[in-house]
């Protein structure tokens, strides 16, 4: 698990909220060790009903934000900073628009 690079971006993060598929002990250690959060697991409670879960939304309303850019749907790029510069442009278009 690889978290170094992510531990000055959340230096003043207590908490850490993670899918249901993060759950287990080695996780939630290594969370602890690099980044000093404890970890929630924000797990769904039933499988086919809807119910907003807790700050789950926001996630997920980003993901739908960057759906809209065609240029994110597929990985073409060849360097991950190219596409991670992409993401960011589409974020400050969803931002320019809203001004």
């Amino acid at each position: 698990m690889e978290l170094s690079p992510c531990g000055m971006l959340f230096r003043g993060s207590t908490q850490v909220q993670v899918d249901g598929g993060y759950t287990g002990e080695p996780f939630a250690g290594g969370v602890m060790e690099r980044l000093k959060a404890t970890v929630q697991v924000v797990k769904r409670n039933e499988l086919h009903t809807f119910a907003v879960l807790p700050k789950r939304w926001i996630v997920e309303r980003c993901f739908g934000w960057l759906e809209k850019c065609r240029r994110l749907w597929k990985n073409c790029e060849r360097k991950l900073n190219t596409s991670l510069q992409f993401v960011h442009l589409a974020f400050l278009a969803l931002l320019l628009r809203r001004l």
